[in-house]
């Protein structure tokens, strides 16, 4: 498996949960689980998007796991804190998952390919947990599907580094655009995917606060130290870049726009 390239901060936590209810409206509301319906969530990490679908869909069963015992401690409490008693919380390996062939009707994989060596091998792994006609559905981001304005140079190599830092740890930051190929070649049918296009500007203030400020830009200023350790880019740079995507979040002129993906496909 690829390296987490956020880290496990309490600043990237507060990403996460801000990232989550941010865009649950964009992203989940055609993701429904009916009642009786078991639920494999992969790579739950601290909770956020188990919350938001646990209680959106109260009548399913959620077995919710990560390989990370300090975030699934966070997602045990969170759910916890909104009285959810329709999730199970485990610590395994996506590739050692103690179920048996065909155990779910649904697998949610979310935010979690990108961040894995083989993606590919994952998603063979994952369509055998499945029921014959059993779903799955695969959200992701793309970073390479972002533009903005005020554009610069500066804020165009900085905003490179987080997709080469994620390189350097196994992970693909560009995987958004590759979930139709990447189910089909995993065997999946019926396989459909959709953008799902994020715009940021004035007259979108929740937007501009809740996604560019606290989601993108701090996902950004997460990978400083792994752009200075890799030669990515110079201090002077670094910081103009920052400063400059910061501006692309401020009205009255600034503007952001960003894809994620959501495909599904059945075993």
């Amino acid at each position: 498996m690829g390296k987490y390239v956020h880290g496990y901060s309490s600043r990237e936590a507060a990403r996460l949960s801000d990232q989550a209810n941010t865009l649950k409206e964009l992203i989940h509301p055609d993701t429904v689980f009916e009642p009786g319906a078991t639920v494999l969530e992969v790579g739950c990490g601290t909770g956020e998007q188990t919350a938001i679908l646990a209680r959106k869909c109260p009548g399913a069963r959620f077995v919710s796991f990560d390989i990370a015992a300090h975030t699934l401690a966070e997602a045990r409490a969170r759910v916890a804190g909104e009285k959810l008693r329709n999730v199970r919380f485990l610590q395994t390996d996506l590739f050692a998952l103690p179920f048996a062939e065909g155990s779910f009707d649904y697998v949610l994989v979310c935010f979690v390919l990108e961040h894995l060596a083989e993606p590919a091998r994952a998603l063979v792994a994952l369509r055998k947990m499945l029921k014959p006609n059993g779903t799955i559905v695969a959200i992701e981001g793309d970073h390479g599907s972002c533009y903005f304005h005020p554009e610069t140079d500066a804020a165009k190599r900085a905003w490179r580094c987080l997709i080469e830092a994620q390189r350097a740890a196994h992970g693909n930051s560009l995987i958004g655009r590759e979930l139709f190929p990447l189910l089909s070649g995993a065997g999946f049918r019926e396989v459909a995917a959709s953008p799902r296009l994020v715009y940021a500007d004035a007259s979108r203030p929740r937007m501009m606060e809740g996604f560019v400020k606290k989601t993108i830009i701090p996902m950004v200023e997460g990978v400083e130290q792994q752009a200075f350790a890799m030669g990515l880019i110079d201090r002077a740079t670094w910081d103009q870049g920052i400063a400059d995507l910061h501006r692309t979040g401020t009205p009255p002129d600034g503007t952001f726009c960003y894809t994620f993906f959501k495909a599904t496909g059945k075993r």
